[in-house]
């Protein structure tokens, strides 16, 4: 059986908005919160951070695709998405 994949969003304390792609949220959302040597060096010191959104994106191209999608977005679609008023497109 394939491995499931998922993007998901974590916002640091100052509101921006970071996107990513896993096979296990609340391990990697851990390696963020610890920082160095796992974590997004994009998010390094800027804690505390908050998972705010995470779904199956299915296989890892898919997953990449859709966090390439996301990431392309602007800052209120992005927000939609996270308040649960958007949901994701199909990525084929």
């Amino acid at each position: 059986m394939a491995t499931e994949w998922y993007v998901y969003i974590v916002r640091t304390a100052r509101g921006a908005l970071y996107t990513g792609v896993t096979t296990d949220v609340p391990r990697r959302f851990k390696e963020h919160q610890a920082g160095a040597p796992k974590g997004a060096r994009s998010l390094r010191g800027k804690g505390p951070l908050v998972l705010a959104f995470s779904s199956p994106a299915g296989s890892r191209s898919q997953a990449l695709r859709l966090e390439w999608r996301i990431k392309q977005w602007p800052r209120e679609r992005k927000e939609a998405l996270v308040s649960g008023s958007l949901s994701l497109p199909d990525v084929p």
